[in-house]
């Protein structure tokens, strides 16, 4: 069953890469024939053709313009556009011009084709949820939003830690240790997979804690309810935190600080072709075995 058309196209990728620039013009030439209302993030607009056919804009613009919003990169940039246009309606699906792509569901060779197959309603939507971040003083001090995890850690390398975790107000353990990963489903094949957490299917409710080397032989992830309220408390004797929100947008913790870890309050919507299957991504990215009949 064909699902809504897309009508208004917004386009950005990985800055500065000459692969993106030939699919992005590409893209653009395909698109503009094919009559769609095309709109091209201004940074990338510098990088590429100029065409009479094709606007351009800030991912602000591009948030409050477009239908859906087609990412030419790595699944760092699809994590980028994802914090960017999460408080939009906006649909987004990726290119995959990086390296592992668990994120980017089209092929560079295939991307026209694939693409104009989507644009017609010939695609899957997905709904992913986000996780967001709240560094608590005697107010609210700093916020964050992640995509794939938020983690506690010092500022320090190879630095331990020591704070309390608390869910849903009760108390769960204290713990010394490098930090912690809060991970989303999305995320659960990214740093949290590295730490040895669980992959969660995208269509779980549910976030993983992950500990990074706790001094302990005893220490384990959870898996939680994702409605689920996490309250980091840091204790007052360590020296200065971080909260890192997909590796970007640290905010800082001080001791007796608290952090606040819950849902954000929008989804990311992804879309991918009919042919899209997560066990065949995991196969294809993670070197799993093949079938034996």
């Amino acid at each position: 069953m064909k699902q809504p058309a897309f009508k208004r196209v917004a386009l950005l990728g990985k800055i500065n890469d000459t692969g993106t620039r030939h699919t992005l013009e590409a893209l653009i030439s395909a698109l503009c024939e094919s009559q769609y209302e095309v709109c091209l993030e201004e940074r990338c607009a510098t990088q590429v053709q100029p065409s009479s056919c094709i606007d351009t804009g800030s991912l602000e613009k591009l948030g409050q313009w477009a239908d859906i919003a087609v990412v030419v990169g790595g699944d760092g940039n699809m994590l980028g556009a994802a914090r960017a246009l999460c408080d939009h309606d906006v649909a987004v699906i990726g290119v995959n011009r990086g390296n592992l792509g668990f994120l980017t569901d089209l092929a560079p060779e295939d991307a026209v084709s694939a693409l104009m197959d989507v644009l017609a309603g010939d695609y899957v939507r997905e709904e992913r949820f986000l996780l967001s971040a709240s560094v608590k003083g005697e107010s609210i001090k700093q916020q964050g939003v992640a995509v794939n995890e938020i983690v506690l850690h010092s500022d320090k390398v190879a630095h331990m830690i020591e704070f309390e975790l608390y869910v849903d107000d009760q108390f769960v353990f204290s713990q010394r240790s490098d930090g912690v990963i809060i991970a989303t489903p999305t995320g659960s094949t990214a740093y949290s997979l590295s730490g040895g957490g669980p992959i969660l299917h995208p269509n779980l409710n549910a976030i993983t804690l992950v500990p990074m080397f706790p001094h302990t032989l005893s220490s384990r992830p959870i898996v939680l309810d994702a409605n689920s309220r996490v309250r980091l408390r840091a204790a007052k004797d360590n020296d200065h935190l971080q909260i890192s929100c997909d590796g970007h947008g640290r905010l800082d913790v001080m001791p007796g600080d608290e952090v606040i870890i819950e849902k954000h309050p929008h989804t990311l919507t992804m879309v991918h072709p009919t042919t899209h299957s997560y066990y065949h991504v995991l196969r294809n990215k993670l070197g799993w075995g093949s079938r034996l009949f």
